[in-house]
């Protein structure tokens, strides 16, 4: 069994090395079908974040006013540029195989390039967006400290969960075509269940210690921490890459296996 394993494990890992230039072509592909014809281009990469920064600001500044450890519109804008780069990853995830039918039926190389390009191209979005918040942070003055050092960490931790959810997305929707529309409606109640908007540790109890723990608050708090206060990520960000790590390895395991199923479900 355990040879099994490091057998699938090692067989993967050298695939996507061999079709590593399939990969980048695809990331191209990607990107310019995103923002051919558009007048924005790559100004869309940050006006949704800001967008929510001001609505959400309008709401709990002036009408149900909430503490956070620095000025509310900075600490929304970090919790919407981290949870875009997630949400977003996984929306363009969960139909890339369905829309990709062709290449899935007639050409052989690993699938798991579909969700991968999808998160790398969502990456570089995320990378734009990065530019507004340094902006804010230099407008508020938020000072730099030797535990910026740890954001690297935050950020490989983030896009390792988030392609292992979607890897288990994308291979859902080739299986049963409800999921693309399921995970509409749960990916909305996952943003409120998560310190995106407001400091989840402040509904208290058994719920706000779930809420806090589960792995995109942990890491959206690890963002903050690192960028905003100066401070390291707290246990529950460990835990956190733990659960990544291991969530990562099983979804891409399943992944593999059950590419052979995948032309007979399109």
């Amino acid at each position: 069994m355990t040879s099994s394993l490091f057998a699938d494990a090692k067989e993967m890992v050298v695939e996507q090395f061999a079709y590593r230039a399939l990969l980048v072509q695809m990331i191209k592909r990607d990107l310019l079908l995103r923002y051919k014809q558009t007048v924005m281009g790559f100004g869309w990469a940050v006006f949704m974040p800001l967008l929510n920064t001001a609505i959400f600001s309008v709401i709990f500044i002036r009408v149900a006013k909430i503490d956070t450890p620095v000025a509310y519109p900075l600490y929304a804008y970090c919790g919407f540029w981290a949870w875009n780069f997630f949400a977003s990853s996984l929306r363009f995830s969960v139909t890339s195989l369905t829309s990709n039918s062709n290449l899935v039926q007639k050409v052989y190389f690993p699938r798991e390039i579909f969700p991968f390009s999808m998160v790398v191209t969502c990456l570089v979005d995320f990378a734009v967006g990065a530019i507004v918040l340094i902006g804010l942070m230099i407008w508020y003055g938020v000072p730099i400290t030797a535990n910026l050092a740890w954001l690297p960490a935050v950020v490989v931790v983030n896009i390792v969960f988030t392609a292992a959810i979607a890897m288990l997305l994308s291979m859902g929707n080739l299986f049963y075509r409800d999921v693309k529309y399921l995970f509409e409606i749960v990916i909305t109640v996952w943003m409120f269940a998560t310190s995106v908007v407001y400091p989840v540790d402040q509904v208290g109890g058994a719920l706000g210690a779930v809420l806090a723990g589960q792995p995109m608050s942990a890491i959206i708090d690890a963002y903050r921490a690192t960028l905003l206060y100066g401070q390291a990520p707290t246990p529950a960000f460990f835990v956190a890459a733990l659960t990544s790590g291991v969530l990562f390895a099983l979804a891409w395991l399943v992944f593999h296996r059950s590419e052979f199923k995948f032309a007979e479900r399109i």
